[in-house]
């Protein structure tokens, strides 16, 4: 069962009708507690497999951010929802503007923004999860209000018109959520949260992506932050379900030695951490204000290995600061990485795998620069603000757009079958105007 969709929604200067908008949130509702079957079996764009790599052109069709950062892209049938901590946007003519704060939707293949999916929410949006049913949103992020309406954290919202599907209410309470990620019918929290729907879980909770209710066979207990507040900063569900990655603060996973990553079975009843444990980022590689340098995760397509990408502090030390390393998710105890790629000095904040590569982006001034100490080594190659790595062999790919300026850097990257959106802070991307958005095609 799905919701009908009106003809052309998007293309109109008028949201619905207050009791249009009552009555279609109504139906999502409805159907989130009467339509189980409806919730997918995992999202349509995770795992997304490029047959090789993109153009270094942007397109021209996307729309522009005017100010802040760009921190999330998602498509979401016809549309493509934008989120960070922005105010402005503006479509790709540049010709006028309109406000959406933290979150926006545009036409895929158009640009042109829609003037239907305009929520109010009153903080940082920093992760995107489809939903359950189509036409609907996860919103997860720095935030306590969506539309007025008490969502803290977390937010299923229909992209017809914005509203929040009021079945959905996780209740998330003591902290922030950082990262949100989901497969069928679970959706995973990250953050520093204290307890979940009334449960106590401390920073991990596992919900159910129609309801919000909070899955009691899934208590991963986190402990003994490194530094600061002890929290989930980042995490990433496997392709088919029964791996989750996830990587903070925490220096203990369920009394288990596990510093500031763990993976979790999550096909075992109840979920159990999983064997796999490397040392490989317990080196003091940042400084004392950054309470942990892991970055963002991303498995493979089919999940034989997922990535990982890492920031770190003002001086080079030893250590994973600032790279970008393959792991094999079935590796067990004392895990080495397969390949590293060092940036020699500048941080990484996002990563995309798509089979024919690994794309990353930061405020990276080279890659293969082990040797590196914020100037090129031995073997350097220049790479500004994002580049793309072989899976295979761990080694820069010729790919070279650029981004200029850097800026602080790219910490949105989305493959999807069109191509390689790419969010950042910075208006300079493949040597032309980008506000803050962009497209790499896929066959261009």
């Amino acid at each position: 069962m799905t919701i009908r969709r009106r003809t052309a929604p998007h293309r109109t200067d008028r949201r619905p009708r207050s009791g249009a908008r009552t009555a279609l949130t109504a139906a999502v509702a409805a159907l989130a507690l009467a339509a189980p079957a409806a919730v997918a079996s995992s999202p349509a764009w995770a795992g997304m497999r490029h047959s090789g790599v993109v153009g270094e052109r942007p397109v021209g069709w996307t729309p522009h951010v005017l100010d802040g950062r760009v921190k999330a892209v998602l498509p979401v049938g016809d549309l493509v929802v934008v989120a960070g901590r922005f105010d402005r946007v503006t479509g790709p003519d540049r010709r006028g503007s309109v406000e959406r704060h933290n979150v926006f939707a545009f036409e895929r293949g158009t640009g042109e923004i829609s003037r239907f999916f305009t929520p109010d929410v009153d903080g940082t949006v920093t992760s995107l999860v489809p939903g359950p049913y189509r036409g609907t949103v996860f919103l997860g992020g720095h935030f306590r209000r969506v539309e007025g309406e008490d969502r803290r954290g977390v937010a299923l919202v229909s992209t017809f018109d914005g509203e929040t599907v009021e079945s959905f209410d996780a209740r998330v309470a003591g902290g922030s959520v950082y990262r949100i990620d989901a497969h069928g019918r679970d959706l995973y929290l990250g953050g520093t949260f204290r307890s979940v729907g009334g449960a106590d879980r401390r920073g991990l909770a596992r919900v159910d992506a129609a309801t919000g209710r909070v899955d009691p066979g899934f208590d991963i207990g986190i402990s003994d932050a490194r530094r600061g507040s002890l929290r989930v900063h980042e995490l990433a569900a496997g392709p088919d379900g029964d791996r989750l990655v996830i990587a903070g603060t925490f220096t203990r996973v369920d009394g288990r030695p596990r510093y500031q990553i763990a993976m979790v079975d999550t096909a075992a009843r109840p979920a159990a951490l999983a064997e796999f444990s490397t040392d490989s980022y317990a080196a003091p590689c940042d400084y004392s204000r950054m309470h942990t340098y892991m970055r963002q995760i991303d498995f493979a397509p089919d999940g034989s290995y997922f990535t990982v990408v890492t920031a770190g502090g003002p001086k080079l030390k030893p250590g994973l600061c600032k790279t970008v390393a393959r792991w094999e998710t079935r590796a067990g105890a004392d895990a080495e990485p397969t390949w590293v790629n060092y940036t020699g000095g500048d941080s990484l904040y996002s990563v995309e795998a798509t089979g024919a590569a690994v794309y990353v982006g930061g405020h990276q001034r080279w890659m293969d620069n082990p040797e590196g100490d914020h100037a090129a080594g031995p073997g350097a190659v220049k790479r500004s603000g994002i580049a793309a790595v072989d899976p295979r062999t761990g080694r820069a790919l010729a790919w070279n757009p650029g981004r200029r300026p850097r800026g602080h850097g790219v910490e949105a990257l989305t493959a999807t079958p069109e191509g390689l959106y790419i969010g950042s802070d910075t208006t300079g991307l493949g040597g032309t105007y980008r506000g803050r958005l962009g497209m790499f095609p896929l066959n261009g």
